[in-house]
Order: C-alpha cells, then sequence, then structure tokens
C-alpha cells in the first residue's frame, strides 16, 4: 500500500466511473517506499478518452492549469495539494534541447509502454489507486533495495543530457551506487559534449536539488568529476586535489550546520570559497543570471578573513552581509578547535551581545531629522546620514537627544 492524501479518493472514483483509470507514479511512490514525505504528487490517466475530457472532471475539483497540454499534462490546485495529471505518451528525439521532441499522446498504452521513456528504474515505480496495487515493470523496487541507481532504457536516457544531472543528486540525494551502465553512459554523453545543450536555468535546478536536498552534497560532486561532467564547471575542476577535498568536506559541514534561511546562498558559498573573484563571477553566471545572489556571494567571500575586532568595525559589517551567515561559511570550513574556528566562536559572541547577529544597528538619527532642519535629499543629505551612523557606532552619541545635537553641530561645521 502507498499511503496518500484520503481526499484524492473523490478525483480517483470519479475518474474510474468514466473509464479511466489513475496511476500514481514516479517520486511520490518512490519517496513513500523510502518512507520519504513528499508532497509533489504525479497521477498518470489511462484509458479516458480525451485530454479535454481529463479537465472537464477535474474542473470540479479545483482549479485546472493546462499550460503543459501539449505535452498531455495539467496541473489541479485542490486545497493545500498541487497535483500533475497526465495521459500516456511516447517521447521521440527530433533535435536538440529539452524541447525538441516529439510527444505522441496515447492514453491506450499499457503502463509498462508508457514507463519506459522514464530515466531511472526507481522513477518507474506506479501505484494502482483502484486496485491497490504497486506496477514495478523495470524491478525499481529491487534496486532500492539494492541500493542501485539504473536506467530505464540506454537509447532513450541518452536523448535528454539533463538526465545526466538528474543521476548526480538522485545518487547523492538517496545514498544510491551508480550502476556501471548508467556510469558509462553518462561519460560518454559528458565526453561528446551533451551538456553544454541544456540551458543554464535546467542547470541550476539540478545543482540546487544537489546542494539543498542531499545529507552530503559531495557524493554528487564526486560524480559529477568521475563522469566527467565537472569540465562544464572548470573553475573547480582546475582546483588543486588539496583545495577540492577542502571543497567537498567544506560543503558537506555546511549541510551539517543546518542553516535555516538563505541554505542556496551559503552552499553556493563554500562551494565558491577556493576560487577568486572572477572564477567566481564565472561559475555563478553559468548558472544563473540573478544578479544579486553573485552579489551576496563575493561579499561573504571576501569577508570570510578579514579581522574585525572593535564594535565599530563589527557594526559596519553588519551594515553589508548578515553576521550569522558569515559564522555559517567560517564554521563550515574552519578545522574545530584552530585558531580561526575559535576566532569564529568568539566573533559570534560578539555580535550577538551587540544584537547585530542577524540584523544591523539600528540607526538613531534617520532621514527624516535632516529633513526637519530643511536639507533635501542631495549628496550632502546621505554624506551627513552616512557621517551620523559613523558617530553613532563610534559611541560618539549612544541616543536621540545627543544625536540631535550632534546633528545641529555637525551641519553648523558643514556651512550649512
Amino acid at each position: 500500500m502507498i499511503n496518500y492524501p484520503e481526499k484524492l479518493d473523490s478525483i480517483f472514483h470519479k475518474l474510474n466511473k468514466n473509464g479511466a483509470s489513475p496511476i500514481i507514479i514516479g517520486g511520490f511512490v518512490r519517496d513513500s517506499i523510502l518512507k520519504i514525505e513528499s508532497k509533489d504528487i504525479d497521477i498518470e490517466v489511462y484509458g479516458i478518452e480525451s485530454f479535454d475530457s481529463l479537465e472537464s472532471i477535474l474542473s470540479e475539483f479545483g482549479n485546472v492549469n493546462s499550460v503543459g497540454k501539449s505535452f498531455g499534462v495539467c496541473k489541479l490546485t485542490m486545497d493545500d495539494l498541487d497535483l500533475d495529471f497526465s495521459l500516456p505518451r511516447e517521447d521521440s528525439k527530433i533535435s536538440v534541447g529539452h524541447k525538441g521532441f516529439n510527444i505522441k499522446i496515447d492514453s491506450t498504452l499499457d503502463f509498462k509502454t508508457a514507463s519506459s521513456r522514464r530515466d531511472f528504474t526507481i522513477n518507474a515505480i506506479g501505484y494502482d489507486v483502484i486496485n491497490k496495487t504497486i506496477l514495478d515493470p523495470f524491478n525499481g523496487i529491487e534496486d532500492l533495495k539494492n541500493k542501485t541507481l539504473k536506467v530505464v532504457d540506454e537509447i532513450k536516457f541518452q536523448e535528454d543530457p539533463l538526465r545526466i544531472l538528474r543521476a548526480v543528486q538522485f545518487s547523492a540525494r538517496f545514498n544510491l551506487k551508480i550502476d556501471h551502465q548508467l556510469l558509462l553512459l553518462s561519460q560518454k554523453m559528458c565526453k561528446n559534449g551533451m551538456l553544454k545543450e541544456l540551458a543554464k536555468e535546467r542547470v541550476f535546478d539540478e545543482i540546487k536539488k544537489l546542494l539543498l536536498k542531499a545529507k552530503k552534497p559531495s557524493i554528487g560532486l564526486k560524480l559529477l568529476k568521475k563522469i566527467n561532467a565537472l569540465v562544464e564547471f572548470p573553475h573547480l575542476h582546475n582546483l588543486s586535489m588539496k583545495d577540492w577535498d577542502e571543497t567537498l568536506n567544506s560543503v558537506d559541514n555546511m549541510k551539517l550546520l543546518n542553516p535555516i534561511k538563505n541554505r542556496l546562498l551559503l552552499m553556493l558559498s563554500v562551494l565558491c570559497y577556493k576560487l577568486d573573484n572572477q572564477q567566481i563571477q564565472d561559475f555563478i553566471g553559468y548558472l544563473t543570471n540573478e544578479k544579486n545572489i553573485l552579489k551576496q556571494v563575493l561579499i561573504l567571500i571576501k569577508n570570510i578573513n578579514q579581522i574585525q575586532n572593535t564594535d565599530s568595525q563589527l557594526y559596519k559589517l553588519a551594515t553589508i552581509l548578515k553576521i550569522e551567515e558569515l559564522i555559517l561559511l567560517k564554521k563550515a570550513i574552519y578545522k574545530k578547535d584552530s585558531i580561526n574556528y575559535n576566532n569564529t566562536l568568539t566573533l559570534e559572541k560578539k555580535a550577538r551581545q551587540l544584537n547585530i547577529l542577524t540584523s544591523p544597528y539600528k540607526a538613531i538619527l534617520e532621514g527624516k531629522d535632516i529633513l526637519e532642519l530643511g536639507i533635501e535629499p542631495s549628496k550632502i543629505y546621505s554624506d551627513i546620514l552616512n557621517n551620523a551612523y559613523e558617530a553613532q557606532i563610534n559611541y560618539i552619541f549612544t541616543n536621540k537627544g545627543d544625536a540631535q545635537e550632534w546633528l545641529k553641530n555637525h551641519i553648523i561645521k558643514l556651512n550649512l
């Protein structure tokens, strides 16, 4: 038995009443067998007359989004569930890229034939919700028991290079060893430069899953190197063995620290900390065009080895980054009981005492205080604000009254 939300039974009974056979397929079934909680539920519907008929039935239960109609897929939002319903299909490669497939939707296909297009045997396990039976035409359950990742169809596997990266992140997430044939196929595809066909967004999605979902991302990173996929990330590929080993260790350390917020930023930062500025820009740029991610990674790495001893230095630091994130990065990198690690603990204690661990020191003087003195927004206005904050963090004033007195005297000095 596969346990799924009971509220789905109303949909399944309606489909069955209309002559259709709903089968839960893929990740939800795999995760259920592994006793992993999952909210992503894919349902393949067999024996239905048409896609329009499927839409009509589902519309009774919630909002239907048919954006994937050409692929025979529609999404249903039902209460707190996001469900993907699809019709069985066969895919054939006709050109490069993830859109270069001819899609043939055929609701008369049997489960084994329809499932043969899937990547790995562990993702081709289905659950017939009407007959309450597991469908496993490619022995995926046995592979799960043996902790082995195998392809369903070697020829079809080679049609989509994204499957190389999926193999990497699945291996790391579920601690699976790569089947020898899968290893050879992946190496062959990498050697032929097939990863270059992929849009950066698709590459980034798989790298994110590796970094965020695997307990030990180093498993996947080592596999990237073993199948020669790391050549697509040349700066990581060219690290010395010592730097590479330290990077792997630090990435796993960060997962053990389990940051609650900004996990992706911290995982990317620890992955990049052995690279220089230009190399970091190249690496992040290969993955994403999100400038803010690059900016934050660069700031964190720049400050790893900076020494901030005084209160004012720490106050300034808190205005450009979250000190808590810098501390996590340092803890992931430095060996416990080393001088650097102990200094990091001291930094954490001091930042906590100053109440700037997660946010900067609140400015006593604000823009409205300067406006009240008749100074309009301008460069001088900005300079005064900056000078006021500098005075505050150096304890020249510590309360509103003294701050306003300082402001009046400061403006007099500026002859304003």
